[in-house]
């Protein structure tokens, strides 16, 4: 898997997902962008976005729990860290894909690299 967010924001398409005012610090919102199943978090005013899937065993990542930047899955306890999409403990050991966030006129955006 790759992590997106560290492609070049000129080479992606941006979509709005959810007004900055409704995705309050320490919230989630899950969303579809094409066939991609998406979790954008606000963590003390700092948007991510990582795809809603656990590279262990393509179970949904979205609803784990949250400690700081760590995400656990909510199956088997996998961690990843939503600013790098890195499994940071078994059972995973390939990283998640994470995409780039902006906010633009009050929208959160994330964006997808064109070909992906």
């Amino acid at each position: 898997m790759f992590n997106y967010r560290t492609s070049d924001p000129t080479t992606c398409r941006f979509y709005d997902v959810i007004s900055q005012e409704e995705l309050k610090s320490g919230e989630r919102a899950f969303v579809q962008i094409g066939r991609l199943s998406i979790v954008v978090l606000n963590i003390e005013g700092e948007y991510f976005a990582i795809a809603d899937v656990c590279s262990h065993d393509d179970g949904p990542l979205g609803d784990g729990e949250l400690d700081g930047w760590k995400i656990s899955c909510p199956r088997h306890g996998a961690q990843f860290d939503v600013r790098t999409g890195k499994a940071l403990t078994l059972p995973a050991i390939q990283d998640i894909p994470t995409y780039p966030v902006r906010v633009k006129d009050g929208m959160v955006q994330v964006g997808i690299p064109n070909g992906a």
